[in-house]
């Protein structure tokens, strides 16, 4: 009978086997699983290509991706088709089986394991190696494009006569191709040795010989191929030396040949190139001589060779020849480093003026002085980078809207004509101050900023004394700018998603009631198919978004929403200023981006790392140039961006016309830059020099504006770019916008402006003004007034400041009103014989710490004054006790003068310095119970609080005297 209690042959056989419904619920869960990582993947491209169409730069999107597919697929395949052939190769090369030595024996298990899927195998190793290879060089797409679409420079290297473009375009190319053939020659050789002794065909153990006839032709014919590519990497390395990087201790930075490089490596190169060729071709004679003998005797040769020749003897020459007299040696070779870095960094036109710099009020014409004073520049008493908060708290209106830390400098004209010289910063939307924070109110209700502000550069205003002088305020705003598109959807500090367009209403603006509205632009993707809608939830990570009732007919998605962010998306090939500014443009909001062209190819010039030559004393994370860490040579300021902050379309115009880099870039995507005949003059007249492409090339000016090789070596006349003086920051003092007129000029130009001190040392060494007004026939020319005598530097000038009796009165008044000081921007203004230094000083006090200008700083020559104003700056530093000429700047808005009182002294001041001070308490509690959220009227009435309580300090000093 059989066992029916679960015997070797009962139902217990059964128990450890999955059910078919199992089996098929495992098989069904899989096949989601697969599903499911295939439509993750599906989402994140049509996203993107959504994206892309949607901005109208589709184009953009599928020449980089059928790029990428093109190289995936041809790298990939020969890759796979360079291991697969020589496995198969050495395969079919094995020799017959005989008497199997021990060795062979413990390797005929691993050929029986092998045997049944050795075709499987194949395909598996050779698909392997292939989707690396081809993953690699999907990273060498821009490579590819600036090869096959490369223009030429029309400017040849001095030592081998070839134009920019080979090194630029073509030779990374060429080392990329000469990478991939080491690679594929490498792998290929060791997957043929392996298969060689797999199959016997290579033995190490074994007696007799170690090789077989047909092993030792294959792996000496690949061997070839390494030594013959090798050859060829010597060859390139001669031209390579063009762009060769290496420590000098002239310039430290040093790119190009130099005397031990023409002289010793050049020639070494070329001689290896030939031993290299010989010896190639005596491995590709074992396939007839079958030895190894003569091959290894030449791959000896050449690595001996490369020692000797590529390594001692330029040692020898730089220790023997070159360093007895250096200076000598490498001047033609600084001439070279000089011509090519000045023509790369465009700073070859820089004018360079002696200017003595040690003026002195006294033996000047004093009177003259101060009136030249008031038409040498527009004063800007409203730092950008510190009049932010105040900004804020008189502006903001709403907690869910935010000013950028730093504001914008621009140019608008005033009602009679004038360019005026205004800060300009746009109300943008911070979600993290929304009243109640939950999915519909971060990415549906509140979805946009609301207009810009803008203040006179050079005025203060009296409400509070000291403020910024508001021309265009409010909300919605109202003022120079007219009529307007107030709508902020693009910006700076919107970097989160939103839905617009649907059902849902938006926010518009609080301000005597709450305002709705529903967006009507065409930007963003839309939301109208269960397709779009679950992409989107896939990637970013938000099932809501799939499912929501408040998404409907008309809902858009827009993302993507900062202003460098959709440019550099849009131009994947240019490196991004760090500064995207606003401007009012035909009745809309337009950021302005600068964007670059770089190559890292350009011979002799020097290299510059963008992230450390762009960095100063205000660069944050949000004004990093893009691409920062990239190492560069060459570099044009050549197109400019637009960025429309209600709808976000973005326009790329030609600035640079004669850029080859950009040509190439134009080539390879014909139709994305628009020429600059396109630029409006509502447009033009809003562009300006760009302050990082400023900042790489007065870094490259502190050595290159020496031509003369032997004082360039000696370095005597360097400079250094001085640390910002207002913060206690070791960081580089940055350029500040400012119309000026340089001596010579009959006008004041918008100029940016930067000092330099001599290396090591605190006085001044030389002034650096570039004309940053598009508008003007001299844009981008720079100036240098070289300074020959001992000038106090800004640093100097600082500490002299501080040091004043005046200063320390000040901050101990400060003191009794809870505020604090803090310097604005140290400007620099040649002015006479000289040069005059105007700094204007804020006391940040009251609760919210605004920023309110109290004293202005001035020096000329040994001379340094601290006043309540800058026209009273002005008359002290000059010795004029009282003049009718003022600067161009407004210390009180237009209005009517109230007749002047006696002032009170002694306890009638006293006390009503104190009465003065509890009302002003009294109005900012009042004003807080009012509105909390309405800082303009706390901030004046802790501006009221903080001056009446100076005035009370100030009364009881009296009395205790």
């Amino acid at each position: 009978m059989p066992d029916r209690g679960g015997g070797p042959t009962g139902p217990r056989m059964r128990v450890g086997r999955p059910s078919r419904r199992v089996r098929t619920l495992l098989m069904t869960l899989g096949v989601l699983a697969v599903l499911a990582m295939a439509f993750v993947m599906f989402a994140g491209f049509w996203t993107d290509w959504l994206w892309y169409r949607s901005v109208k730069y589709s184009s953009v999107f599928t020449t980089t991706l059928w790029t990428k597919i093109g190289l995936f697929a041809v790298f990939g395949l020969l890759m796979a088709a360079a291991v697969g052939l020589n496995i198969w190769l050495a395969h079919r090369l094995r020799p017959p089986l005989s008497a199997m030595s021990l060795e062979q024996q413990s390797l005929d298990r691993y050929r029986m394991s092998i045997a049944p899927y050795k075709k499987w195998v194949l395909i598996g190793v050779t698909a392997l190696v292939g989707l690396i290879a081809g993953a690699s060089a999907t990273g060498q797409w821009r490579t590819w494009m600036m090869w096959i679409n490369g223009v030429p420079f029309g400017t040849k290297d001095p030592q081998f006569q070839l134009d920019v473009s080979f090194y630029a375009f073509e030779l990374p190319w060429y080392r990329f191709l000469l990478g991939f053939g080491f690679a594929a020659t490498v792998l290929s050789l060791l997957a043929a040795a392996l298969t060689h002794y797999l199959y016997g065909g290579l033995r190490i153990t074994s007696p007799g010989a170690r090789a077989t006839a047909a092993a030792t032709g294959h792996l000496s014919v690949l061997l070839g191929v390494f030594v013959s590519l090798k050859a060829v990497a010597y060859w390139l390395d001669r031209y390579g030396l063009a762009v060769k990087s290496s420590d000098f201790k002239a310039t430290g930075n040093w790119t190009g040949l130099r005397y031990v490089d023409a002289n010793a490596y050049l020639p070494a190169k070329t001689i290896l190139f030939c031993i290299a060729v010989i010896c190639a071709l005596l491995f590709f004679a074992t396939l007839w001589r079958r030895t190894w003998q003569l091959p290894v005797i030449g791959f000896g040769l050449m690595v001996l060779s490369a020692i000797l020749i590529g390594g001692l003897y330029p040692a020898i020459v730089q220790k023997f020849q070159v360093q007895p007299n250096e200076q000598a040696k490498e001047a033609e070779y600084i001439r070279k480093n000089i011509a090519a870095t000045r023509e790369a960094y465009g700073i070859e036109g820089a004018k360079i003026t002696d200017y003595g710099g040690k003026g002195d009020a006294e033996a000047e014409d004093g009177a003259k002085l101060r009136k030249d004073a008031n038409a040498a520049a527009s004063y800007r008493m409203m730092d950008p980078n510190v009049v932010s908060p105040a900004f804020q708290q008189l502006q903001q209106r709403r907690n869910y809207y935010t000013f950028p830390a730093t504001l914008d400098v621009d140019r608008y004209k005033t009602e009679d004509g004038k360019t005026q010289d205004t800060v300009v910063g746009l109300r943008e939307l911070d979600i993290t101050g929304i009243p109640k924070r939950n999915w519909i109110n971060d990415h549906f209700t509140y979805t946009h900023g609301y207009g810009a502000i803008a203040a006179d550069g050079t005025g203060t205003g009296k409400e509070p004394a000291g403020s910024p002088l508001f021309t265009e305020s409010g909300l919605p705003s109202s003022g120079q700018f007219g009529e307007y598109e107030q709508r902020i959807y693009y910006g700076e500090k919107t970097t989160q998603y939103s839905i617009v367009g649907g059902p849902q209403k938006e926010l518009d603006y609080e301000e005597d009631g709450e305002r709705t509205t529903s967006y009507e632009g065409d930007s963003g993707v839309a939301l109208d198919n269960p397709l779009n809608r679950a992409a989107y939830a896939v990637s970013f990570s938000e099932p809501q978004i799939l499912y929501s009732g408040a998404i409907g007919d008309g809902s858009r998605i827009l993302y993507n929403r900062t202003p460098k962010e959709r440019v550099e998306a849009v131009a994947p090939w240019l490196t991004i200023d760090g500064d995207a500014y606003p401007a009012v443009i035909d009745g809309r909001v337009q950021w302005i981006i600068d964007a670059y062209t770089t190559t890292n190819g350009y011979p002799y010039a020097s290299r510059t790392t963008l992230g450390d030559t762009t960095a100063d004393s205000l660069t944050d994370t949000q004004r990093a140039v893009v691409a920062q860490q990239n190492q560069v040579n060459y570099i044009r300021n050549s197109v400019k961006a637009t960025v429309d902050a209600y709808d976000g379309t973005v326009k790329l115009y030609e600035w640079d016309t004669e850029d080859p880099v950009l040509k190439t870039w134009m080539k390879a995507f014909p139709g994305t830059v628009e020429p600059k005949s396109e630029i409006k003059p509502s447009l033009k007249a809003h562009l300006r020099y760009p302050q990082d492409m400023f900042k790489v090339q007065r870094e490259l000016l502190t050595r290159y504006h020496v031509t003369d090789p032997a004082q360039f070596y000696s370095g005597s006349d360097a400079w250094q770019v001085p640390d910002d003086p207002t913060t206690k920051d070791k960081e580089s003092v940055p350029p500040y916008y400012l119309s000026l007129r340089m001596p010579g000029d009959d006008a004041q130009k918008f100029s940016l402006t930067t000092t330099f001190t001599p290396n090591g040392r605190p006085n001044l060494g030389a002034f650096m003004a570039v004309d940053a007004d598009a508008d003007s026939e001299t844009y981008g020319s720079i100036r240098l007034l070289k300074v020959s005598e001992t000038v106090k530097g800004p640093q100097q000038v600082q500490s002299e400041l501080n040091g004043l009796p005046e200063v320390a009165e000040f901050v101990r008044n400060l003191r009794g009103t809870d505020s604090d000081i803090e310097y604005g921007n140290l400007l620099t203004v040649p002015l006479g014989k000289g040069f005059l230094y105007v700094e204007p000083v804020y006391a940040r006090g009251g609760t919210q710490k605004l920023p309110l200008l109290r004293m202005v700083g001035a020096s000329y020559g040994e001379k340094i004054v601290f006043k309540q104003s800058l026209s009273e700056a002005l008359n002290a530093v000059f010795g004029v006790e009282d003049s009718e000429e003022t600067p161009p700047s407004t210390e009180q808005p237009p209005g009517e003068e109230q007749p002047e009182q006696p002032p009170a002294t002694g306890d009638a001041a006293l006390k009503a310095a104190i009465a003065d001070a509890q009302k002003a308490y009294d109005e900012a509690q009042a004003a807080l119970e009012k509105d909390p959220t309405d800082w303009q009227a706390y901030g004046k009435a802790q501006a009221d609080l903080e001056a009446a309580l100076r005035r009370a300090a100030e009364a009881q000093g009296r009395q205790q005297e």
